[in-house]
């Protein structure tokens, strides 16, 4: 390890320190102390080890165990992986194999997969086993319908080896996440602290992100350099001003995650007294925004914010506290060194910064459209070849619009499919939220919390490609929403811990045959 890693390695532990030490007193609200103290030492162990470690393998080898450890003792694993979801960014190796040419990319996302997402949907299917049927609902069709698709378009063009990897890709991927989001969760209880830990995870970037936003320096490539042998990770800059990336993955990424930990803080915070902690930590999440330097985010935050102003239970003054809230918020911005950096790169506002991206999003849709005319049902595969005038300086082509990558490769029919999801999940959420807007008032502010953030969610999806955080927390955004509609409204809260882990004991799963998934 060079010194220039060392110094990154150690910047990043001293900002995580503070954070973990600041945030502990909220953490403790949503989290028993066991729990944190493993997740807080599991995420350092984590941390350093990948800045000493010369190789991605080595770093396995510490890394696995660790994280199969922590995810089987922790109470709710669903928050266990959330929080170590950005522990380092996605960097991407290749399974070294004989006998074949490749076996497929492994890389944080699918470590977490294989030792924490499989353990756990593994005991949870195990606990349901005595019961009669699939239990299967709306939502599991549609992920396996999706799933089927992408498998049966590419069936014709491939080898066999190939459609396996495919297959088992998207299980570990997609449809294992969304079991266990949509399950693990059995109580009010664990579904604040999976968006606490997520939160936390969030907080820990945001400080990160404005370091290298002001210092102008990415405290996370030497480590790709270090484990690719050289390979370096793109800076992007926007008026001599770095994009933040943290551990997100580029700043696109890093945005989304900080949008949705928003929408998450919006509902904590009603949980947390002090007036000074809500505050700083909603600036915090804000300032990480800034840092990302990334319009789409920018405006899905403010939407979440909105739509989760308007589904409170008292809307009308919800939305007058949101209003003046925005205005006093938008004025202290204008009135900033940010503020005109902001407003050159909006161009509602005049700004021409950065206007190159919104002609190439307008030629990406045209061509898209004529593209998607040739093949309306089921799309085409090989559609990339047919783009390559739309081939950037960075060496690819860039679909920056997650229905358009969806409707291209696959058509109107998986188009309808990955839209039917989430759609379902927001409908559900939402009638739910609104049941029990009289009930039970924190009820009904934790489902507006979950479709504040989908509907951000997708609103954003349209600016980038359904990659990082953005592909992980749609499914998980779907799972939440799942497993919030299955809760049991009461006119007095639920105490803590009331229900039972459906990882302990069989009693969370008699519990829930007594209210089934909706369809």
């Amino acid at each position: 390890m060079n010194t220039v890693t060392l110094n990154e390695m150690l910047r990043i532990v001293v900002i995580a320190a503070v954070v973990w030490w600041v945030a502990r007193p909220i953490a403790l609200r949503f989290s028993s102390p066991a729990d944190f103290a493993r997740r807080r030492a599991i995420w350092f162990a984590l941390v350093v080890s990948a800045f000493l470690s010369p190789s991605f393998w080595l770093w396995c080898v510490l890394a696995a165990p660790l994280l199969a450890w922590g995810g089987r003792k922790d109470s709710n694993p669903l928050g266990f992986y959330l929080l170590m979801l950005f522990v380092i960014p996605q960097i991407e190796i290749d399974i070294p194999i004989i006998m074949v040419n490749r076996l497929f990319d492994l890389d944080i996302y699918r470590v977490l997969a294989l030792c924490v997402l499989i353990p756990t949907a593994w005991r949870l299917w195990r606990s349901r086993r005595g019961q009669s049927g699939v239990h299967l609902g709306v939502m599991d069709w549609l992920v396996l319908a999706f799933g089927v698709l992408q498998l049966v378009l590419f069936i014709p063009y491939e080898t066999p080896t190939n459609t396996l990897r495919r297959a088992f890709l998207f299980f570990i991927d997609t449809y294992v996440l969304y079991y266990v989001a949509s399950r693990a969760c059995t109580s009010r209880r664990q579904i604040q602290e999976a968006m606490a830990c997520f939160c936390l995870a969030a907080a820990i970037m945001a400080p990160i992100a404005v370091f290298e936003a002001t210092k102008h320096w990415l405290l996370y490539t030497d480590l790709a350099s270090q484990w690719h042998g050289g390979a370096s990770t793109f800076y992007y800059t926007r008026l001599g001003s770095v994009r933040a990336q943290a551990s997100a993955g580029d700043p696109l990424a890093l945005g989304y995650v900080l949008a949705i930990a928003l929408g998450f803080w919006l509902y904590l915070k009603s949980q947390i007294k002090s007036v000074p902690v809500r505050t700083a930590t909603t600036l915090l999440i804000w300032l990480g925004l800034f840092a990302a330097f990334s319009r789409g985010p920018w405006l899905g935050a403010v939407v979440v914010f909105f739509v989760y102003a308007a589904l409170n239970p008292h809307a009308i003054s919800g939305m007058f506290k949101a209003l003046v809230v925005f205005f006093i918020g938008a004025a202290a911005v204008a009135l900033s060194p940010l503020g005109a950096k902001i407003a050159s790169v909006l161009p509602f506002m005049g700004g021409q910064v950065g206007y190159d991206s919104f002609l190439y999003r307008e030629v990406l849709l045209q061509r898209s459209w004529e593209l998607f005319q040739q093949h309306p049902w089921f799309g085409d595969p090989f559609v990339l070849t047919q783009m390559e005038d739309l081939r950037q300086g960075e060496g690819i082509i860039d679909l920056v619009n997650a229905y358009v990558e969806v409707g291209l490769f696959n058509g109107l029919i998986g188009l309808l499919l990955f839209v039917g999801f989430i759609l379902h999940a927001l409908i559900k959420a939402y009638r739910f939220a609104r049941r029990t807007a009289k009930s039970d008032p924190d009820l009904a502010l934790l489902g507006a919390s979950l479709v504040a953030c989908i509907v951000g969610t997708m609103l954003m999806l349209a600016t980038c490609s359904l990659i990082y955080g953005y592909q992980k927390m749609f499914y998980v955004l779907g799972g939440l929403a799942i497993a919030y509609a299955r809760l049991v409204p009461s006119r007095v809260r639920v105490p803590a811990r009331v229900v039972p882990s459906p990882l302990r004991t069989d009693t969370a799963f008699r519990h829930i045959r007594r209210y089934p998934e909706p369809r």
